[in-house]
């Protein structure tokens, strides 16, 4: 088996992979990732007994058990690109031999939820809900850069949507599907609905200072898109990348997400901070019992 190289596969002087500054053991088989690094305290407070605390750059986590599960929490700072760095380097620490710089015989797959906020492209998911994404819909490029395949279902699914918003060749979405093994737990409570990706907060997501859009009309052909019965339920800055990352790598995955904002009713929410604290709360007990 091959020699992964240094200049590859970064550990440092502690023996802990360069940008998480985490070793193997400090990492739990369950992660909680949130994009604000001061949310990991936010949750970390619930847990039992902490462990484990690190913070490089953006990058914070702490390692812990809730009752009898272990849980470690970890910022990824805001979008694609830092999920990238993130989600190669989780899969790192749990399936790479850090002393013979080679991949694991045996893969040791990882539970990945993420904890976060979105905007509501539906009117009847109001602000201060809760949305799980059935599907992780990317507007942003990152896994055009790895070799990715699709079932049927989300072949149709992106030739649909390709044609209903009349994307030109600038903008190449992809797809990647929650996984079933986590989703099921978060059903009661929860609208479920395609999460969209967006590369970045102003532009891509339709908001207008001072620059004209390129698509002007893509926020209200998101909110307008059907299929059978999946529709666009929220969009954000994450999903899609940690979906596509851990189909491929072969982790279970699921991103939830807070509404704060509703684009269509032009709302947001009153408390952000409560709001997040029931996702927290919420999820925190579901977690400790999968």
């Amino acid at each position: 088996m091959s020699r992964i190289a240094e200049s590859e596969l970064i550990i440092n002087s502690r023996g802990a992979i360069y940008h998480v500054d985490l070793r193997p053991e400090e990492l739990a088989d369950t992660i909680i990732t949130v994009g604000d690094p001061d949310r990991v305290k936010v949750i970390s407070k619930h847990f039992d007994t902490v462990e484990v605390e690190r913070q490089h750059r953006e990058f914070v986590s702490a390692t812990g058990f809730i009752g009898k599960k272990r849980v470690t929490v970890i910022s990824t700072g805001i979008g694609p690109d830092n999920i990238d760095i993130v989600l190669n380097e989780l899969d790192a620490l749990k399936n790479i031999d850090f002393t013979t710089r080679t991949i694991k015989e045996e893969h040791s797959p990882l539970t990945i939820i993420r904890l976060g906020t979105s905007g509501s492209l539906q009117a009847d998911i109001p602000v201060d809900s809760l949305v799980a994404g059935t599907h992780g819909l990317g507007l942003d490029n990152l896994m055009h850069y790895y070799r990715m395949t699709n079932n049927e279902e989300e072949l149709q699914l992106l030739q649909h949507f390709v044609t209903h918003t009349q994307l030109n060749g600038n903008i190449q979405p992809y797809i990647s599907s929650a996984s079933a093994s986590v989703l099921k737990h978060f059903v009661e409570g929860f609208h479920h609905g395609i999460t969209v990706t967006c590369p970045g907060f102003y532009g891509p997501q339709g908001r207008v200072l001072r620059l004209g859009l390129s698509h002007p009309q893509l926020v209200d052909s998101l909110t307008s898109f059907r299929m059978g019965n999946h529709w666009i339920s929220n969009f954000e800055m994450e999903t899609s990348a940690i979906y596509g990352l851990s189909r491929l790598l072969g982790h279970h995955c699921l991103s939830v997400n807070v509404i704060v904002a509703n684009r269509v009713r032009k709302e947001f929410s009153k408390d952000g901070a409560a709001a997040v604290e029931n996702l927290i709360k919420t999820c925190l007990g579901i977690i400790e019992g999968i």
